[in-house]
């Protein structure tokens, strides 16, 4: 029967094999599980008992390129009981594996065994096309680096894929969407969950998960000081500090303009909660703006400034991003402060070439000025701007402005980031389509995705190891 098994060992999974000691030249391994983790076809589960306490990791490699192509999982903790996870996984694919225990400094290898990767299940495949002229033409990071990506309605699934469209990792969840994903500096997933029923970029759950799949955070409103919907952005700040926007709804006698007594105004705030959803520091726009003030107020007040992206600019103030009123605010990371307002009506003066009408995923990019997509509503043409803002002078100097061709034009959501000084990658969500653009205005690659994503963030090479290699 165990022959049996071992036979079957590439074929099928959830197979578990005894291992004799005496004839495995005394290795501690005494059994050997290996499966899908939590079902999912690009990761492989090998749960491994030892007689004695000792340390367990695996090496593999696919067999069409051999050992020379070897890939490590994490080293378990020290025990007898060891679950590895690997990653890298490609469909339709066998493989070879070894195991590796390290007991007392003394270090002992098991004998190759193998497995068949399964595949894809069919609501995953085709999910993205690739298409390029010249891969000469692509920055060696891009062709090297990945590409995080999320599909909102339910189930949700987080993707990542590298540069010829193939998905090379993934996690879903029942029940609700990732309506907004960032890859974090500790090698992890932080999500916003929503359900169908709930605004496009909007939820009330957060969820952070380890590139193996397993969970590090969930928190789900009503727990702690969670009592808001979250929408449009989460960062993970440290180990400890979750940092999103929220939904302030206020109650406002709006009857001297022709609304209700008890009239509702649903602004923004940013809200940064520890890991069990304890509120640190909390910031509204009504703690610095007068919301009767706006003219339009009651055509506004269902969703009076919609933010939509947040960032920390160098100096670890927020940079904060608004559809509505075209602007893109720093705010006082302490104080609460507006420090300036940069767009229509703002505090920093432009030049007529630094004119965007709405702003997506303001950031600062790896040349120190502020980077956004623009959806370029006022000229039904999508475009990527990159501004030097000297506070100083309270001025702002055009550095970068890329034009989109306007049969992509992106009139909501969207984002940019570059790859090189040369390259951005520019994500175009409504028409559901990604590119890699030069500084020329070039397109170099283009993706199509059945997805329309939020935004598409790029994952250098170095930033995935060991999980992702290409």
């Amino acid at each position: 029967m165990i022959k049996k098994l071992i036979l079957k060992l590439s074929l099928f999974f959830s197979v578990v094999v005894w291992v004799s000691c005496t004839k495995n030249e005394g290795n501690i391994i005494t059994a050997i599980h290996i499966g899908t983790h939590s079902n999912n076809e690009l990761k492989i589960q090998i749960d491994v008992t030892t007689s004695t306490d000792a340390k367990v990791f695996a090496e593999y490699w696919p067999d069409a390129i051999g050992s020379k192509g070897k890939i490590s999982s994490l080293i378990s903790k020290n025990g007898v009981s060891h679950s590895l996870v690997l990653c890298n996984i490609s469909p339709e694919t066998n493989y070879t594996y070894r195991l590796i225990t390290l007991e007392d400094d003394v270090k002992k290898t098991s004998k190759n065994y193998t497995f068949q990767s399964r595949k894809l299940p069919e609501w995953l495949q085709k999910q993205f096309k690739a298409s390029y002229t010249n891969a000469a033409l692509l920055p060696k990071e891009f062709k090297e680096g990945f590409m995080l990506l999320s599909k909102r309605e339910t189930p949700g699934v987080a993707y990542i894929i590298d540069y010829k469209g193939n998905l090379r990792w993934y996690h879903t969840v029942a029940g609700t969407g990732f309506k907004v994903s960032r890859f974090t500096e500790d090698k992890s997933i932080i999500s916003i969950l929503g359900k169908n029923d709930e605004p496009t970029s909007y939820g009330s759950e957060i969820l952070e998960i380890t590139l193996e799949g397993d969970t590090i955070t969930h928190l789900k409103k009503g727990e702690g000081d969670f009592a808001a919907v979250i929408h449009h952005e989460i960062i993970k700040k440290s180990t400890n500090e979750i940092v999103t926007l929220y939904v302030d709804q206020r109650i406002t006698d709006l009857s001297s303009i022709g609304g209700k007594k008890k009239d509702t105004i649903n602004g923004d705030g940013i809200l940064i909660m520890d890991k069990k959803g304890k509120k640190l520091w909390k910031w509204s726009v009504f703690d610095v703006v007068d919301p009767m003030k706006d003219k339009a107020l009651l055509k506004n007040k269902k969703d009076w400034m919609h933010a939509n992206s947040l960032n920390y600019d160098k100096d670890g103030n927020f940079i904060i991003s608004f559809y509505n009123n075209g602007q893109i605010w720093k705010v006082d990371s302490h104080t609460g402060k507006v420090i300036w307002k940069l767009g229509k009506g703002g505090t920093i003066k432009m030049a007529a070439d630094c004119n965007f009408s709405q702003a997506h995923a303001a950031h600062i990019n790896q040349q120190g000025n502020l980077m956004f997509f623009d959806n370029g509503i006022d000229k039904k043409e999508s475009s990527v701007f990159a501004l030097n803002v000297d506070e100083k002078n309270n001025a702002a100097k055009l550095k970068l402005h890329i034009k989109l061709p306007k049969n992509i034009y992106n009139e909501r959501m969207g984002s940019a980031y570059m790859i090189d000084n040369k390259t951005i990658l520019a994500c175009c969500s409504k028409r559901h389509i990604t590119v890699l653009v030069n500084t020329k205005e070039a397109l170099l690659w283009t993706l199509e995705s059945n997805i329309p994503p939020y935004r598409v963030q790029f994952i250098p090479s170095d930033h995935l190891k060991p999980y992702l290699l290409n």
